[in-house]
């Protein structure tokens, strides 16, 4: 429990101390007037209270990410703690924050924008695509996580199926209604389910006090034989750093009163996150180390649901299990229906189409949501479809985070601000999503050796293109 108890100490003092410092480096005007304020539409462009945005981010970020992704990344051992901190601290956040903040000051721009301002329109291109694409994922494969979860809570009659139906017609309304009409009410109960969930589960954590894998154990991969690196930085991604994140942040920009909530918003709620995931991939191990990774009687994996669901089935009681299976199960859900929502948003600010009128909103929603049924109905037609449909928005994902710490430094970099902050996660993320896609089994299926080399040759060729433009900027003209 030592080193669970030191990474828990340093995420809130991080918070605290680094948190601070980053905010300094973005330098917050309370006088300036809001996208919010400014463009207030009464549809995307609302102001709300600020502790009511952070639920809403808390749980537009969350996802199944700092639950079951904690949860197969603590197959990793005691490496998965020093990822979920330092990949929060010095990643994650200073990624949710300044795709925050970017957006604030450039009218409620949303990540492609942003990305084409400060990286080119070709990078503007690729980012209209990979984030749709990504969207799109995550309203798939964040349905069949709380819809299992549910079937098992509920009579037969309320199977999978129908739970599948009712949670995409849910993401139906929330991506059609103004934001403070279902997802500025509903998100406060469920970030309060999820909040219990999590602090439940770290009092039996310290009731309970089982005997954990230590710093000093070692860091081998205890359960899992893939390599750490870079397997584990792409399992734990929304309890570290996620390029979804920067999807949902532009949201939440559109909707605060002033600059100097930024810090408790935007870092704040990506610090709660790893605080989940620490707590979730604390008590993993200890189910690990009970039970293994492999349901003993039909020599079956365990699945984050299935794992998550014992734990709380076994530390919290009948009653305490219930409104943590229901955070469990809102995670994911407030995720899938904000990413529907990023891409509309996205496809409409492409398109140069305004979303105040209803039948505007449908033009472009009616297709997306044929496709991400689609989508859905590929992953649960074939038996390996969401392994699939999960892997390449994993990789998608960690992609994206690295086309928002490129953009985050070249901004930094023009203010002449500290750009070191998020350069040195822009080059350590490049080699981990180009490395991944060399050696996984959805990618190239390159040897190690080969995979490393190419990941290695990314980050000097990244450093170099970087130093180049500097270089130019600093020339006389």
């Amino acid at each position: 429990m030592v080193t669970f108890s030191v990474a828990l100490a340093l995420l809130i003092i991080g918070y605290l101390v680094y948190g601070k410092f980053v905010d300094r480096i973005f330098s917050p005007d309370p006088k300036r007037a809001t996208p919010a304020v400014a463009n207030n539409d009464g549809m995307d462009y609302v102001p709300m209270p600020t502790w009511k945005i952070f639920m809403i981010q808390f749980l537009n970020i969350a996802g199944l990410g700092p639950i079951f992704g904690a949860i197969m990344g603590a197959q990793f051992g005691t490496a998965s703690y020093i990822w979920i901190v330092v990949g929060t601290l010095l990643a994650g956040a200073v990624h949710d924050f300044f795709s925050g903040c970017l957006s604030i000051r450039n009218n409620g721009a949303n990540l492609p924008e942003l990305i084409g301002k400060y990286l080119g329109t070709s990078a503007k291109t690729v980012m209209n695509i990979l984030s749709i694409i990504l969207m799109v994922l995550v309203g798939a494969v964040f349905v069949s996580g709380p819809a299992e979860l549910l079937a098992g809570m509920t009579p037969d009659v309320l199977n999978f199926n129908f739970w599948i139906i009712a949670i995409f017609l849910y993401y139906i309304l929330a991506t059609l209604l103004p934001i403070d009409k279902i997802i500025g009410r509903i998100y406060p109960i469920f970030a309060i389910a999820l909040l219990f969930m999590a602090f439940g589960v770290l009092i039996m954590l310290y009731v309970k006090s089982p005997a954990l894998p230590e710093i000093w154990d070692g860091f081998g991969t205890k359960y899992d034989p893939s390599p750490i690196f870079p397997m584990m930085f792409v399992s734990i991604a929304c309890g570290a750093i996620s390029g979804f994140h920067a999807t949902q942040s532009p949201l939440m920009a559109r909707c605060m009163k002033n600059e100097k909530h930024c810090r408790p918003i935007f870092y704040g709620a990506m610090v709660t996150e790893g605080i989940v995931a620490l707590i979730w991939a604390a008590a993993a191990t200890w189910f690990f180390g009970q039970y293994g990774t492999t349901d003993a009687a039909t020599g079956i994996p365990y699945s984050g649901a299935k794992v998550a669901t014992m734990i709380s089935k076994e530390w919290l009681g009948v009653v305490g299990s219930v409104i943590a299976i229901l955070g469990i199960v809102a995670a994911p859900i407030t995720s899938g229906d904000t990413a529907l929502r990023s891409a509309r948003i996205i496809i409409a600010d492409f398109l140069h189409m305004e979303q105040k009128s209803l039948h505007k909103r449908l033009i472009i929603c009616i297709p997306l949501f044929i496709v991400t049924m689609g989508t859905l109905i590929y992953s649960m037609a074939d038996a390996n479809g969401f392994k699939i449909i999960w892997r390449y928005f994993a990789w998608c994902n960690q992609t994206l985070s690295v086309f928002t710490l490129w953009a985050i430094t070249v901004y930094l970099a023009q203010e002449k601000k500290l750009y070191i902050i998020s350069l040195i996660p822009a080059l350590f993320m490049t080699c981990v999503s180009v490395t991944y896609i060399c050696i996984a089994p959805e990618g190239f299926q390159l040897p190690p050796i080969y995979a490393y080399t190419i990941g290695a040759a990314a980050v000097l060729i990244s450093a170099a293109w970087f130093a180049t433009w500097m270089s130019r900027r600093k020339a006389p003209q």
